[in-house]
């Protein structure tokens, strides 16, 4: 039985079990404790002392990492604390960067919450010495701005414990620390995968996704161009938090319009895209087990797990599935079925994708994703990109009516919404492999198993007269775990699902930005997932050789999965990549 400890907090007495912190005992008891640093089971480092609190010593002590003791008498709120906070936010503020007006948090930033919270109206009461930096814009994906930078080291922590990548850091000491990549080398010449995850870990500036807006605004403006766009999964359980909904509302009508109202000629649906990779995945993967292909195959849809594979993992590149990611499909697509069936020159087609995903700005530019001397996407912005878009248009959101995707390749089924959680493509892929396999038709299509926001998922599959070993895992730290057991002969899969965000594209680096608070308190991919899981349950159609314009693009273009229009079109390659460049 676990040993339970009793203290009190602000008067308020609580019950905890023993080794819990003084601050997760305070959020038990209702108080509230101010944090920078912390990030709930990540960074508890009590590095920035706004937690600061009075157990009854000579010194306040970090809440965070002071242990909660039976008889202990804890005090958040008196005026020698409250004073202390200002004077550390003052300290912080005297070597920051103060753009807030211009900053891409501004209104979502944690220093400026607290400042506001705890009065600090004078940035400059220690007006002094300021470090100056070169802000690192080399990056396709991310920019870092150490201008703006705090040192909370949840961008550190984040980057090393979760992910497994360790491409940032301190360096140096004193007044002149800083978040570096190692040697000064720019964050694009590191084995750095572009997942953002430090983006949605940082508390201010210092980090954000690279703004492509502009592009996208003279894609809309140039009258030679016709804009196609494409919304991932994920983007629709997330982007109504940016305009005030429930985190975990679906707003996939409410996007459509908006897209529309942006002047984008054409909306599709990554969702279809989604569809099409399953009908390519699902055939590769019976196609390997039929015939003895390299086993067991593992997943190509998340493109910082790719980059992660490449780069520290390059012995499994031929488990990888050949299939590109959804929206690289449907951007093929666009500039080749779509082309001619609307009779437009591919090449005055700009294809834009709205993605959750920092990396898919990095996957677009592979040279290994287009044909006929044409990207597949030409253009990817964020969650928060499309949001930023969304207001700079005067659209008020969420009183916009709801509409449907357009036609040809807006279609999709409940096997193509779920791609945007993880193990989501591999239920999506056990429905079509199934009825592929065995003839039959699947009447329980949830696969619950290889559900939930656990890092490794595992399941052992009934196909037939097979039992098909599948894992699905989330996170690359979590997904170099499992390839170490692959590798050692410890597991045995035929399948394997990798998405390099914790949780899936619902918690990738473009999505809005959650606070420390809120991530403490609510498992932010559990409740975005559902709203996909729900969408799924919803819809007519659940599997993805059910979907009709699915069937017409095979019927009227590709032939059949696997063909050799499909494989040019609808499969690449991979490459082993240097960790870092010289």
């Amino acid at each position: 039985m676990e040993k339970m400890i009793s203290l009190t907090i602000d008067g308020i007495a609580v019950e905890v079990p023993a080794g819990t912190s003084v601050l997760e005992a305070a959020r038990k008891a209702g108080v509230h404790i101010p944090t920078l640093c912390y990030l709930k089971d990540i960074n508890e480092i009590g590095a920035c002392r706004m937690c600061v609190v009075d157990a009854g010593g000579r010194n306040l002590q970090a809440a965070c990492v002071l242990p909660a003791a039976d008889g202990m008498n804890v005090k958040t709120n008196t005026p020698k604390i409250r004073n202390y906070r200002r004077t550390l936010l003052q300290l912080v503020l005297s070597s920051h960067d103060k753009k807030c007006l211009t900053c891409v948090r501004s209104q979502d930033c944690e220093l400026q919450r607290l400042c506001k919270e705890l009065g600090v109206e004078d940035g400059d009461a220690f007006k002094g010495a300021m470090n100056e930096y070169e802000i690192d814009d080399v990056s396709p994906s991310i920019v870092r701005d150490n201008n703006k930078c705090i040192l909370c080291r949840r961008c550190v922590a984040v980057c090393s414990k979760v992910q497994g990548i360790g491409v940032i850091g301190p360096v140096m000491r004193g007044f002149k620390t800083a978040i570096e990549s190692p040697w000064g080398l720019k964050l694009n010449d590191m084995a750095c995968i572009n997942c953002g995850q430090c983006i949605n870990a940082c508390p201010v500036g210092a980090l954000h996704e690279k703004d492509d807006t502009a592009k996208v605004w003279a894609a809309l403006q140039d009258p030679t161009k016709h804009v196609v766009v494409q919304p991932a999964p994920a983007v629709r359980a997330a982007l109504g938090e940016e305009f005030g909904l429930p985190m975990g509302t679906s707003v996939t009508g409410k996007m459509a319009t908006a897209l529309r109202r942006l002047g984008f000629d054409r909306v599709f649906d990554t969702d279809f895209g989604a569809d099409l990779t399953i009908m390519e995945e699902a055939n590769e993967l019976v196609e390997r087990v039929q015939n003895g292909g390299v086993l067991p195959m593992i997943t190509s849809c998340s493109p910082g797990w790719i980059k992660f594979c490449e780069t520290y993992y390059p012995d499994f590149i031929p488990n990888l599935s050949s299939c590109k990611s959804p929206h690289e499909m449907l951007g093929a697509m666009a500039k080749s079925y779509y082309a001619e069936k609307a009779g437009i020159d591919p090449k005055n087609i700009v294809t834009v994708s709205v993605m959750p995903c920092t990396a898919k700005k990095f996957e677009a530019a592979r040279p290994e994703l287009g044909h006929d001397g044409m990207a597949d996407v030409d253009i990817v912005i964020t969650t928060r990109e499309l949001a930023r878009m969304i207001k700079e248009a005067g659209i008020t959101f969420e009183k916009l009516p709801d509409s449907d995707f357009d036609p040809l390749m807006g279609q999709s089924t409940g096997a193509g919404v779920i791609f945007g959680a993880t193990g989501g493509v591999m239920e999506a892929a056990l429905r079509t492999a199934y009825e592929t396999l065995t003839g039959e038709t699947l009447a329980k299509v949830e696969f619950h198993d290889v559900r939930g926001t656990a890092g490794i998922k595992e399941a052992t599959v009934k196909i037939g007269d097979m039992d098909v070993n599948v894992a699905v895992c989330s996170s690359t730290g979590m997904a170099a775990k499992l390839l170490d057991s692959v590798r050692s002969g410890e597991k045995n899969y035929a399948f394997i699902e990798v998405m390099a965000c914790p949780g899936g594209c619902v918690n990738g680096g473009g999505q809005p930005i959650v606070s420390a608070d809120v991530r403490a308190e609510v498992d932010v991919r559990a409740v975005r997932a559902q709203a996909l899981y729900q969408e799924d349950a919803d819809k007519p159609l659940r599997k993805s050789h059910e979907n009709p314009e699915i069937k017409a693009i095979y019927a009227d273009y590709l032939g059949k999965p696997g063909s050799h229009l499909a494989h040019e079109l609808l499969h690449t390659s991979y490459t082993k990549r240097l960790k870092y460049t010289d």
